[in-house]
């Protein structure tokens, strides 16, 4: 019998696992056979690997070949494990030696010609390697740039399968290389949006009067809270949340490795920017499912949704009642805890969802521009606002009801409002007060504070928490609400570069938390 062994790496979510790729040759009867728990797609490696093979000048051998991946238990799925299984199965037939594959881990698809094409989920592949101690990784050529991203990795780009024996048997390169062109990265549905780059044409110069929103939307960027923007058509709810991106600083090291893990696994990740360094802004329809939102899928294929695309950046719902009432209410728990855990027969799988919610939303079906033409019954309006939900509005830290700017504003606003540049160099002063402040604890801004380290630790004055006592005494304020109104004022303190929040610092939080809409 003829053994040789090489890796791979399964995904489950934005996780991934080191996974030992071994192959024998038996005498029986003639075949390739799979073992490991593999999917539907993994099953029909065993055609393309045979083709490649073939196409890559090489013999395949004619008697029983089993391929074992371990763990045996781990659900491996996708097609990403086709090289590593084409290399385990030449080095147990001696085509190439078994020993120069067996420190490698191997990830790419194979075309039927040999080629090597580029897959989804590089990133957190190469990462899984690097931290089981795998130093040496073989990715497809169009996927050189997102998997160099990972430090202290040595990344061989390859573009088919006969280059890499080339390398594997120490020849020289094939004289007519095949140079594979960066193919596009789709989703595992083949149909997923890529991630947009931020837009360079918005500022937030641009929108007329709404002074208190554009002050509410500082203090969103400065302390990542959540807000909602209630408003008839035109009052300029969605100009306001498309210019939040760009209040905000540029993603940490360590935040835009975590969200460039996200989108590609996704396949969003866009073909000349391998790592994402703004906060990324994601606005689904409201048609999207629960699942679109919140992530899922059939079978052993769990896809990131919505609030994990949105990961350190902005999700935005526009026209929020015309959601579905159970997609608005399954953003209660990634808002509370800041991931997502999908749990199927196979297992469970996680992804990060540490987002910044906006809202926007009519105050009735009809959309009136103006409340005197609205033809809704109060019975309707009602029955309309009730969509998003109480439990959803409380976790909601700033919430504004928007009226039409002015003629006056329409026409002279432009030229003393201030640009996006000069609102986010506040912004990013106050973010810094934060992470000073902050400093020796796992977080780094206001909004991600736990409700019982901010009570005991980031306590304002008594005598500036007069406003909240009193909204506690009438009921008007409940304890999640008060988590929330402490957030708010720290960072407005830290807007206006106080040590800690005031009397005025309270008190403003409150009004903008406690905001119905009506």
């Amino acid at each position: 019998m003829t053994l040789a062994k090489t890796r791979s790496v399964s995904l489950v979510g934005v996780d991934g696992f080191v996974v030992d790729v071994e192959a024998a040759i038996t005498s029986g009867v003639p075949g390739l056979h799979l073992v490991g728990l593999p999917d539907a797609a993994l099953n029909e490696a065993r055609d393309r690997v045979r083709a490649a093979i073939y196409n890559s000048g090489e013999d395949w051998p004619n008697r029983h070949v089993t391929v074992s991946l371990f763990p045996a238990s781990l659900p491996k799925k996708g097609s990403t494990f086709d090289i590593a299984i084409a290399i385990a199965l030449l080095a147990a037939a001696e085509a190439i030696p078994p020993f120069s594959c067996a420190g490698l881990t191997l990830v790419g698809e194979l075309g039927l010609d040999g080629r090597m094409r580029a897959i989804p989920g590089v990133l957190p592949a190469v990462l899984a390697s690097a931290n089981a101690g795998c130093q040496t990784v073989v990715v497809p050529r169009a996927n050189a740039a997102e998997a160099r991203l990972v430090p202290d990795v040595e990344v061989v780009p390859v573009a088919s399968l006969r280059e890499l024996l080339c390398l594997l048997r120490d020849e020289p390169p094939p004289t007519e290389e095949e140079h594979s062109e960066p193919s596009p990265q789709y989703g595992m549905d083949g149909l997923t949006p890529r991630c947009p780059d931020r837009r360079t044409d918005l500022n937030l110069a641009d929108v007329r009067g709404q002074a208190e929103a554009r002050r509410a939307l500082e203090i969103s960027a400065a302390g990542g809270h959540h807000l909602f923007f209630s408003g008839p058509p035109g009052c300029g709810k969605t100009m306001l949340a498309e210019r939040l991106p760009t209040l905000m600083p540029p993603l940490e090291p360590g935040a835009a490795l975590e969200v460039t893990a996200i989108h590609s696994v996704a396949g969003t990740l866009p073909p000349d920017q391998p790592m994402i360094t703004n906060p990324p802004f994601h606005a689904p329809h409201h048609t999207a499912t629960r699942a679109a939102i919140v992530g899922g899928g059939s079978g052993r294929v769990l896809r990131p949704g919505a609030v994990s695309l949105a990961h350190r950046g902005i999700l935005f719902l526009d026209e929020a009642p015309e959601f579905h009432g159970g997609v608005l209410d399954a953003l209660r728990q990634p808002l509370e805890e800041g991931e997502v855990r999908l749990s199927r027969v196979e297992g469970t799988a996680r992804f990060p969802a540490r987002f910044t919610l906006v809202l926007a939303a009519n105050p009735c079906p009809c959309a009136a521009a103006k409340q005197m033409d609205c033809s809704c019954a109060p019975g309707v309006r009602r029955k309309y606002i009730s969509r998003v939900s109480g439990p959803l509005l409380d976790r909601i830290d700033l919430k504004l009801e928007l009226t039409p700017a002015s003629r006056a504003e329409l026409r002279y606003d432009l030229e003393f409002a201030e640009s996006s540049d000069v609102v986010a160099e506040r912004v990013l002063n106050a973010r810094d007060r934060a992470v000073k402040r902050l400093s020796g604890t796992p977080w780094r801004t206001n909004s991600e504070i736990p409700g019982p380290e901010l009570r005991r630790h980031f306590t304002p004055p008594g005598e500036a928490m007069h406003a909240a006592d009193e909204a506690l005494q009438k009921g008007t304020l409940s304890a999640r609400g008060l988590d929330r109104v402490l957030r708010v004022a720290w960072t407005i303190a830290d807007l206006a570069d106080r040590n800690e929040p005031g009397e005025d610092d309270v008190g403003g939080a409150l009004a903008l938390w406690n905001s119905r809409w009506t």
